[in-house]
């Protein structure tokens, strides 16, 4: 099997957490979600398990309550990180962003909660094995979705509330939930490779000391 090289890296450089760009008033129709979701699925497991598990929420009713408990948990957060960021600056503008989602998370026509059966346990490893499972299957997903135009983002604040989200939505026993991940097609595609750092100042060989430097 030979892949296209110039559009996997395309793919994977652009994979951005879109939130100010999510299309609020189109629909995202069922056999796209489901065929992304599908492709969600081939991602590994622990021992095989294949434990992931999806919540997709359409009900309005719910995407309400879903940002009436995501904005009490952090709209007052969010504006402090906000205003201690430098006017101007890259993370004041990520801090706008997600302040925007958290204004308009209702209004996205899709909501999906990814859940993992299982329980963290005390072992070190058994808590990274459980969210190992279902992170990948996250990650294929939301580029499963980028691949068709659709944005989303990873978000967490829903977690503090945990109980609540449980309670709305009849999640059983013993089921975690791993996230929120809002879904809309996106306002352009146009998305850029982000700046990040060098890879061979956070790169290390055979121990921390060590730049990791191509020979």
């Amino acid at each position: 099997m030979e892949f296209d090289l110039a559009q996997v890296d395309a793919l994977l450089s652009t994979r951005r957490s879109v939130r100010r760009r999510l299309d609020l008033d189109r629909p995202v129709p069922d056999d796209v979600l489901m065929t992304c979701l599908r492709l969600a699925t081939q991602a590994p497991t622990g021992s095989n398990t294949q434990n992931w598990r999806w919540l997709v929420v359409r009900d309005q009713a719910k995407k309400d309550e879903l940002a009436r408990l995501y904005n009490e948990i952090g709209a007052d957060y969010l504006r402090v990180k906000r205003d201690a960021q430098p006017a101007g600056s890259q993370n004041a503008r990520v801090f706008d962003s997600v302040i925007h989602l958290a204004d308009n998370l209702a209004r996205v026509p899709v909501l999906v909660i990814p859940c993992i059966v299982g329980v963290p346990g005390r072992q070190g490893w058994n808590g990274a094995a459980l969210f190992g499972s279902i992170i990948p299957a996250m990650w294929s997903f939301q580029l499963a979705l980028r691949s068709r135009g659709l944005g989303t983002c990873f978000t967490t604040l829903t977690l503090d509330r945990e109980a609540e989200v449980r309670a709305l939505f009849d999640i059983p026993e013993p089921v975690t939930q791993a996230g929120l991940l809002p879904v809309a097609y996106t306002v352009g595609t146009d998305f850029k490779v982000a700046a990040r750092r060098p890879v061979e100042e956070i790169t290390y060989l055979d121990g921390w000391k060590q730049p990791l430097s191509p020979s």
